[in-house]
């Protein structure tokens, strides 16, 4: 897929006129912003817009006019954006990389690069071990420190994509390998099948009558830039995500082994195999055989399970943490599903850092069958984000009612606001502005550094105001960019079930924050989860496959997310009592 060279390049071009002092910059800052959120956040390649509609399909997409429209075009033409090589004249720095290391923002990477020639990654390497950075203005001992922090988590996770990357790719291959006519079934295995938040590499597994012809269609697809391996039942190719892709053709009385052996974690798939052999029989990815070599299970890999003496393991849940001990006692956990949601509860629109209007991030909800959504723009002090004031808010208050009165019923739009957790716990909005709100999520965008006790400290006294009823991103990790800050999850959750205050597990693909294993150790304190998109344009709302994967990935059952809730009940949720403590 080109979205993420293209969206790539938006972001840099947005990051280099960033430190501008030109007077369009300002302008031309956000729109490249904007656009590189929506092209890598499609759920289709961007190509094959613009194969089915020219510029004016691209032009449909949310902050996509004429001009990127056209740079675009241009991309999909060349492989380039003449703007952008332009730029690149004046700042040969690769941002891509310097960028994805915590404690570098664009200014700093064209500092660095002015005052100390660093250009990528390796150069970064060299000044830190001289000490050099250390004497710039505004620089010192600790600046290093958080920058070398940063290259040792930017190197611990290379090789290693997003799940939604990794997803979106699959999803084509199958797409592409079921339209060629060749297969009589194609399925996602491995981890992407587990919905892991990254992944290592894609696996697919395909039943075919014409294996040659399989092969060649899937190492000759755009997206392959070039063949590691090709056989007859096995080709494995290099991708343009940066990743690997094993494509193997299994014949049909295997396919339930394979599925279920090329999904499993390898410490699930080595204790399903000991029961497999306690009972009398031999598992491998060719099938389950009895102790006579025949073959017991063909096609299902819930046959499998089912002779060994277990339930049905969800894919999610393969990972070896007590999944097989509940399994062999029927007692798997009915797990949320995407069907069961009815609503999203943080989203943004374009009055603050947002692609859309408020009218159509409803109307795609409404597309999407949602009976709520609500509306939780940035508050003042996120400034990055163009945060909104008191007074700001009642005014955009006013037009949701409006909007309200005009849907009939058809989506109820919550009125609410994403507020910071200032640095002393307390709300960055007026009591008597929180008081007029549907919806509170309050959220830590600054100050993260602060060790465990005054972090914990700090989002308790948020949590105990009373006013918050989901709080975001409880970790404030970035995958692959930034670590979680320090935070007692265990106390933090035993607050928010004391104060009806849900965790949220925010879909985002960058945060999937809570992520699995906070799920699991939080909910034994019994919290409420909130599974919301996070969403800054529209299609950001097809993000919520990704938050229910984790969801399931942590055990949760649809009655421990409220999106789950109808409205009705939703809203008692919400209308908790305050207890105030300022």
């Amino acid at each position: 897929m080109k979205n993420k060279n293209i969206s790539d390049i938006f972001e840099e071009i947005s990051d280099i006129l960033s430190v501008s002092d030109k007077p369009t910059s300002r302008f031309e800052v956000r729109a490249y912003k904007r656009a590189a959120l929506t092209i890598g956040t499609l759920q289709e390649d961007v190509s094959d817009i613009y194969r089915r509609g020219g510029i004016n399909a691209l032009m449909e997409l949310p902050g996509i006019g004429k001009g990127l429209a056209t740079e675009i075009e241009e991309y999909i033409k060349t492989g380039k954006i003449s703007k952008y090589e332009e730029l690149k004249k004046e700042y040969p720095i690769d941002f891509n990389d310097l960028l994805n290391i915590e404690g570098i923002g664009p200014k700093t990477a064209i500092l660095l690069y002015k005052k100390l020639n660093i250009t990528n990654l390796e150069s970064l390497k060299k000044a830190l071990e001289g000490h050099k950075i250390k004497d710039l203005p505004g620089f010192g001992v600790k600046s290093e420190q958080v920058i070398a922090d940063g290259i040792r988590m930017h190197e611990s996770n290379k090789g290693r994509i997003l799940l939604s990357d990794g997803l979106n790719e699959a999803e084509k291959i199958i797409s592409i390998l079921s339209k060629s006519g060749k297969v009589e079934k194609v399925v996602i295995s491995g981890s992407t099948r587990r919905m892991r938040e990254t992944l290592g590499d894609l696996d697919i597994l395909a039943i075919s009558n014409y294996p040659e012809d399989v092969m060649n269609i899937f190492s000759n697809m755009e997206d392959v830039n070039g063949i590691v391996v090709k056989g007859p039942t096995k080709t494995t190719v290099s991708l343009n995500i940066a990743t690997t892709c094993d494509l193997r053709v299994i014949e049909p009385h295997s396919f339930g082994a394979a599925l279920q052996y090329f999904t499993g974690s390898k410490d699930h798939n080595i204790k399903v195999r000991k029961i497999a052999i306690e009972k009398g029989y031999k598992l491998n990815e060719y099938g389950l055989f009895d102790k006579s070599g025949k073959i017991i299970s063909e096609s299902d890999e819930k046959e499998i399970y089912n002779k060994l003496g277990m339930q049905y393991i969800p894919p999610e849940m393969r990972e070896d943490r007590g999944e097989i001990e509940l399994a062999l006692k029927n007692q798997i956990p009915n797990l949320v599903d995407i069907s069961d949601i009815k609503g999203d509860l943080h989203t943004h629109t374009k009055e603050t850092d947002g692609i859309n209007t408020i009218e159509e991030m409803a109307a795609y909800a409404i597309k999407k069958s949602y009976q709520y959504i609500a509306t939780t723009n940035h508050t003042k002090s996120l400034k990055v984000a163009h945060g909104l004031t008191d007074e700001q808010f009642e005014n955009y208050f006013n037009k949701v009612d409006i909007l309200n009165d005009k849907l009939k019923g058809k989506l109820k739009i919550l009125k609410g606001a994403e507020v910071d957790i200032l640095k002393d716990g307390t709300l960055d909005l007026k009591d008597s502005t929180l008081d007029t709100m549907d919806c509170v999520v309050g959220a830590v965008h600054t100050n993260t550094n602060m060790d465990e006790n005054a972090m914990t400290s700090r989002v308790l006294k948020a949590i105990n105001t009373g006013y918050i009823n989901i709080l975001a991103h409880p970790t404030g990790r970035l995958i692959n960019e930034r670590d979680p800050y320090q935070i007692d999850l265990i106390k933090i959750a035993e607050a928010c079930n004391n104060t009806k205050t849900a965790l949220e597990i925010n879909a985002s693909p960058s945060r999937l924050d809570l992520n699995d294993t906070n799920i699991l150790s939080t909910s034994k304190l019994n919290p409420l989860y909130s599974v919301d998109t996070d969403a800054h344009s529209t299609i950001n709302m097809d993000f919520m496959k990704y938050g229910i994967g984790t969801a399931r990935r942590g055990w949760l059952t649809k009655e421990s997310v409220i999106d789950t809730f109808d409205l009705n009940k939703l809203l008692k949720f919400l209308k908790k009592e305050k207890k105030l403590t300022n």
